[in-house]
């Protein structure tokens, strides 16, 4: 199935209040344009040095969609990543919002909308809050909120998680 008619059949089956944000990893200039035109309006990357690089390689097709940050972000790529994306979906801390406003500040943006990313399964090899890393849960995450709204340049507009990766997909029932 070619990359239009996928999304536009994942489009039919999600409504349209619901936001689509396509992993843009490994992927060509050209199955993106192509992700576009067929009416993608969100395009995430995980590496700021890679999302640099296809919106350049996209060039005003990259000003069509909103370009969310995915993967981990490093404190010393966080200037870098300003020029790029218009979401940050990976904030996990306090410290790490602040960092982010900072720099929000001096690019002379107004806001950066971002997402708390929580590590719903815990896992070693991914990033994010980790549920049982803080006890009660709950009440941890209210804080964090409260303290993510004394930022003047940040909006917290949810939380970005992934569910743990156990065997095979297709053997999983729906919820």
């Amino acid at each position: 199935m070619s990359i239009s008619a996928n999304y536009a059949k994942i489009r039919q089956e999600i409504p349209d209040y619901v936001t689509i944000v396509l992993a843009a990893k490994k992927k060509t200039p050209q199955e993106l344009v192509e992700a576009i035109e067929a009416g993608a309006t969100d395009i995430g990357e995980n590496y700021v040095q890679e999302a640099g690089q296809m919106y350049n390689a996209l060039q005003k097709k990259a000003a069509k969609v909103r370009w969310h940050m995915i993967g981990h972000l490093q404190t010393n790529k966080i200037n870098k990543a300003l020029r790029v994306f218009d979401v940050i979906q990976t904030v996990d801390s306090a410290e790490q919002a602040a960092s982010i406003d900072k720099r929000v500040e001096r690019a002379r943006r107004q806001i950066m909308p971002i997402f708390i990313e929580v590590n719903i399964g815990s896992e070693d090899s991914k990033a994010g809050l980790r549920p049982d890393e803080h006890e009660p849960f709950e009440d941890y995450m209210k804080s964090l909120i409260r303290d993510m709204f004394q930022f003047e340049h940040l909006r917290v507009e949810g939380l970005m998680t992934m569910e743990p990766r156990f065997g095979n997909s297709k053997d999983k029932k729906d919820i």
